[in-house]
């Protein structure tokens, strides 16, 4: 019993001192999907307000809309959920945030007309600019999501580099926000565009109490 208690606090030792790189980096999120969180920090401990709220967007703003967001896109997602799945495995992401940035960008895909945004200025599920990035695979594809995700994760590691005195939690705002408008936006804290990040935040909480 001794044994059983010491290892179960070496367990909380371990995960609790490697900061965004945690023990349950190593968890399988198909096995432990509400556990598992990657190796850039654990969204259900970060605050979030949730979607912007102005004149136009009261009754759907704030959490409660962004998970009214999250949940119409969920039959859409549901489709992709093994590939954003593999894909998260793949850089140690969180498959929520995945799902959440597809939901908030591309609704699933369903608003895509042949995989670009209605200004054919966006591409894929993830909408990757043309003007910051050259889109690679199909939009709906395992290539694409590669590609994506990729950006995201070197965002993140840009920021971290960047800035090595901010949290976890600001180096993963930070490099969420820097995927929609490139590292070199980000000088400062008040450069984190919030909008974006406090809804991708809220709907991912949202997608993780689904165990997606």
């Amino acid at each position: 019993m001794l044994s059983v208690v010491l290892f179960g606090g070496l367990f909380v030792l371990i995960g609790t001192s490697r900061g965004s790189h945690s023990f349950t980096h190593l968890m399988n999120p198909r096995l432990y999907p509400r556990l598992y969180h990657g190796c850039y920090g654990d969204m259900m401990t970060m605050e979030t307000s949730g979607a912007a709220c102005d004149i136009t967007t009261l009754i759907a703003c704030g959490i409660r809309g962004s998970e009214m967001f999250a949940e119409m896109d969920l039959k859409a997602l549901k489709s992709y959920q093994i590939l954003i799945k593999d894909v998260g495995l793949r850089y140690c992401v969180d498959p929520t945030l995945i799902a959440a940035i597809i939901s908030r960008e591309s609704h699933g895909g369903t608003v895509l007309q042949d995989g670009w945004d209605h200004k054919g200025l966006k591409f894929g599920l993830m909408q990757l600019d043309k003007e910051i990035h050259r889109p690679v695979g199909n939009w709906d594809s395992k290539e694409h999501l590669l590609q994506a995700v990729g950006i995201l994760t070197d965002g993140i590691k840009a920021i971290q580099k960047k800035f090595p005195t901010w949290s976890v939690a600001q180096h993963f705002k930070g490099g969420l926000s820097a995927f929609k408008s490139a590292t070199e936006a980000i000088a400062t804290l008040a450069d984190i565009d919030n909008v974006f990040v406090d809804d991708i935040i809220a709907r991912a909480k949202f997608h993780k109490k689904h165990s997606f």
